[in-house]
């Protein structure tokens, strides 16, 4: 979990290897998508890996409310079913800041 002291804006990247029916899983990352935009304001943006189009990447920039939205992007995932589109129910968050905030 993201500690209270973060300086700057924290920018999220989920990944995780897609299994099964996949409009099942573009419906369910469509619908996670549009809902995380309309509790927290931030509009997030859906990557297939070049090389590997089976491996997704959810990207959520500019997150003035780490905690908050991580929250939210949780609630939301298990509402729309997002992990059982995913290979072993794994969906993997990284968390970034500009290097100025990181070393802060």
């Amino acid at each position: 979990m993201i500690g209270a002291d973060v300086r700057g804006p924290t920018h999220f990247y989920v990944w995780y290897t897609v299994r099964g029916d996949l409009q099942a899983a573009v419906a369910a990352i469509g619908a996670l998508l549009e809902a995380v935009a309309a509790q927290t304001g931030v509009s997030g943006r859906l990557l297939a890996r070049r090389d590997d189009p089976s491996t997704w990447m959810e990207i959520y920039e500019n997150v003035e409310e780490p905690q908050a939205f991580e929250r939210a992007l949780d609630e939301q995932a298990a509402r729309h079913g997002a992990t059982s589109v995913a290979e072993g129910g794994r969906r993997h968050t990284e968390r970034f800041a500009a290097l100025a905030d990181a070393l802060a």
